[in-house]
C-alpha cells in the first residue's frame, strides 16, 4: 500500500504530470483544492483540457455564478473563468484531461 499527504503535493494537484505525483501520467490531472473566503484566481482558460470542478465544501464563485457542495462546473476547451472563494474552509476537487502541460492561458479566449 503506498499513501502520501496531500499537503506535500504541488497546489493539491496528486495525480498528472507533477513532481512529486502519485500516478505520473499526461492523460490525467486531478487535485484537492483548499481554499480560503477571499482566495481567487483570474480569468483564464485552456486550449486543449476540459476542467471539471466539484464543490466539496463550502461556496465559490465562478463568471459570477455561486456554487455550493455538490455543485459540479465543466469548462470545455476554450470557455473562460475566473474563480472567487466565498466562504473558508471550501474544498474543490478538480480533474482536468487531457493533462496537458502548459494549457493554462489567461484572459479570454477568442471564440468568447
Amino acid at each position: 500500500m503506498k499513501t502520501a499527504r496531500l499537503d506535500d503535493m504541488v497546489k493539491g494537484w496528486f495525480i498528472g504530470n507533477f513532481d512529486p505525483s502519485l500516478a505520473k501520467t499526461e492523460d490525467v490531472e486531478v487535485a484537492v483544492k483548499r481554499y480560503d473566503r477571499g482566495d481567487s484566481e483570474a480569468r483564464h482558460f485552456h486550449k486543449i483540457a476540459t476542467e471539471y470542478t466539484v464543490v466539496v465544501q463550502g461556496r465559490i464563485r465562478m463568471n459570477g455564478v455561486e456554487y455550493g457542495a455538490g455543485d459540479i462546473i465543466v469548462m470545455e476547451p476554450g470557455e473562460a473563468t475566473d474563480f472567487e472563494c466565498l466562504e473558508n474552509d471550501s474544498v474543490n476537487v478538480v480533474v482536468k484531461i487531457p493533462g496537458a502541460r502548459n494549457d493554462k492561458y489567461m484572459g479570454i479566449a477568442r471564440q468568447e
